[in-house]
């Protein structure tokens, strides 16, 4: 699994012109699944993006969570993270799981989320083309991938 975690001072997304989920400072969330993901992943990376510590403190370092500084959390599933441009110039998303596995890993990934965040997140729609906006904090953008623990 990727996460791809962005700080934001605002983030948004629409699907059908309508806002389905918005936060203010916090984190946008780009979630990358694939196959192979198991409740590991979703603990280890749970764990990982709530406590990152990319918020900065009184003297302008980043030493405090999203935790730390009360943030909101807004979760986006985006299969296009796991493309293969190795070949040629149109990306395989062969390793991004199908919907039918996808789908309870995310949601899975929502709870968790929620549980480590203590309070309830805003989310995409899966599957769904969606419009997302945001003001990158920084800018500070961090990519994690679960199977590159060590």
């Amino acid at each position: 699994m990727i996460l791809l975690l962005q700080r934001v001072l605002e983030a948004s997304v629409k699907v059908d012109e309508k806002v389905i989920g918005e936060i203010d400072q916090g984190l946008l969330i780009l979630v990358g699944i694939e196959e192979e993901d198991t409740q590991e992943d979703i603990d280890w990376l749970s764990r990982k993006a709530v406590n990152l510590r990319i918020f900065n403190d009184e003297e302008g370092v980043m030493n405090k969570s999203v935790l730390d500084v009360n943030g909101d959390i807004l979760m986006i599933s985006q299969f296009t993270l796991h493309a293969s441009t190795k070949k040629g110039n149109r990306p395989s998303y062969i390793k991004a799981a199908k919907p039918y596995v996808a789908i309870p890993i995310y949601q899975s990934l929502i709870k968790k989320v929620t549980q480590e965040l203590g309070k309830p997140i805003q989310t995409g729609e899966f599957g769904a083309d969606m419009k997302v906006s945001l003001i990158n904090d920084g800018p500070v953008t961090i990519w994690i991938d679960s199977k590159n623990r060590i």
